[in-house]
């Protein structure tokens, strides 16, 4: 089984690309990594894109729009969401979160992100090492890659190209909302399983999946 575990530099805590169903690659740590493929190949910066900060900006402005939360649905029994329009063509969704829901591990591709919380708290746990864009099924992951923060009600954060995480509703009994944005639209993301360290590719989806 491939390992992996060299932290990368602060704005690039990362995953990447689309993946094959390959087995094993050789050991591989995050300078080693090649680039993405195909859809997810990495796309030019433009005067005109949003940057990461600028996401964050709109995702804490539009969480505190309390006519925008309130007309959410919230469902007992899982996640709802809207499509928002978000700035300079990024894809924007408006997401509320039942009590014990999450995400599961999975990345972003090439895009750029940011989330705030609107109401109650999310729990996000990520990776700060970038993952190997194609041939690897599992992979293992070495001691001091994980991290974890907490994003209460009037909170965001911001992330790189190729993050890896996943976020969480951990309330027993208090729905969570939040705002998030990516630029450039998703072209895909990778779902994760994992086990203790060891990380487990379980499927690529595509926008067609969730819209």
């Amino acid at each position: 089984m491939p390992s992996i575990g060299s932290v990368s530099s602060a704005g690039s805590v990362s995953s990447a690309g689309s993946v094959s169903s390959a087995g094993a690659a050789s050991s591989v740590g995050a300078s080693s990594v090649g680039a993405a493929v195909g859809s997810a190949s990495a796309s030019p910066t433009s005067a005109d894109s949003p940057s990461s900060a600028e996401l964050l900006d709109f995702v804490r402005r539009t969480a505190a729009d309390r006519e925008l939360i309130a007309s959410l649905p919230l469902d007992p029994d899982g996640r709802t969401w809207v499509r928002l329009e978000g700035p300079a063509g990024s894809e924007a969704w408006l997401i509320a979160w039942p009590p014990g829901t999450g995400t599961g591990w999975h990345d972003h591709a090439e895009s750029l992100g940011a989330f705030a919380t609107a109401s109650g708290e999310l729990k996000e746990h990520s990776l700060a090492v970038r993952l190997p864009a194609s041939g690897w099924k599992t992979l293992e992951l070495k001691e001091g890659v994980d991290r974890e923060r907490r994003v209460g009600a009037g909170q965001g954060r911001a992330f790189g190209r190729h993050h890896v995480h996943e976020v969480l509703n951990e309330s027993s009994d208090e729905h969570a909302v939040s705002v998030h944005a990516y630029y450039p639209p998703l072209p895909l993301m990778r779902r994760f399983s994992r086990s203790g360290a060891v990380l487990r590719l379980e499927q690529v989806e595509r926008p067609e999946d969730w819209q």
